[in-house]
């Protein structure tokens, strides 16, 4: 899997890569019972953002897996500057292909990125037997707030369902949701307008880089359609299942 380029550039100055903040970062940490002796993998780790939070906040082990070289190598930097580099490891690697030792971590993460294994229902069957008995599994993941679909909504084809259909896949696998930590407006706001700007900036630095047609073309389809109906149609929410003893 290729990370295409316009994430790496749309999101070179996110702290967090999903709509959501550090507040409700802090709660999943409290949520999913973490503290100095708890080890949590984070699928997708990206910019290191979550994974530093909550070993700064909680003491935890944490273990990154990230496929973009560019963001590996800024978690690197984010784990160091925050003192915290002997608890957050990251391997430069495809978790699709990265063989999970069972029952190895209290929790396991993906935030936003279930297509790592297909699907929602894929993620969490993946996990799970990552994780310990009594731990959690944790994932981000988009969905529509009401159906149907405005009928000049773009992207049609987006895999989508229901806040009540999320639920369902998820525990397609026999892991029950037992907390949901919902983004707000404010948090979508942030995350997509920082895309804009970093965007902005990008494409007047970089006049004639191959790309450049690609990455405005999204960048414009992108914020075109957030304007119009996804700051009311789409949710995004941390979607917390525990696996039973």
């Amino acid at each position: 899997m290729v990370i295409p380029r316009y994430f790496v550039v749309a999101e070179a100055e996110h702290e967090l890569q999903n709509p959501t903040s550090e507040e409700k970062l802090v709660l999943l940490g409290k949520r999913l019972g973490l503290g100095s002796g708890s080890r949590v993998l984070d699928i997708a780790s990206g910019r290191g953002g979550p994974a530093v939070l909550l070993a700064r906040d909680f003491g935890c082990a944490v273990r990154g897996i990230e496929i973009a070289p560019e963001f590996h190598a800024t978690a690197l930097e984010q784990a160091a500057s925050a003192g915290v580099a002997d608890r957050v490891s990251f391997d430069l690697a495809d978790a699709a292909g990265v063989e999970l030792e069972p029952g190895s971590y209290d929790a396991a993460l993906c935030l936003g990125a279930s297509f790592v294994f297909g699907s929602l229902a894929d993620t969490v069957d993946t996990l799970a037997p990552a994780v310990r008995s009594g731990g959690y599994v944790a994932v981000g993941e988009p969905f529509w707030r009401r159906l149907p679909l405005p009928e000049d909504y773009e992207d049609r084809r987006d895999p989508w369902t229901t806040l009540e259909g999320t639920v369902v896949a998820f525990e397609t696998c026999g892991i029950p949701v037992v907390s949901v930590i919902a983004s707000s407006e404010d948090d979508w706001d942030r995350y997509e307008t920082l895309h804009w700007r970093t965007v902005e900036q990008w494409l007047a630095a970089n006049e004639g880089d191959p790309d450049e047609a690609e990455i405005r073309s999204r960048h414009e389809r992108w914020k075109r359609t957030y304007l119009r109906h996804g700051r009311d149609c789409l949710g995004w929410a941390i979607f917390v299942g525990w696996k039973r003893p």
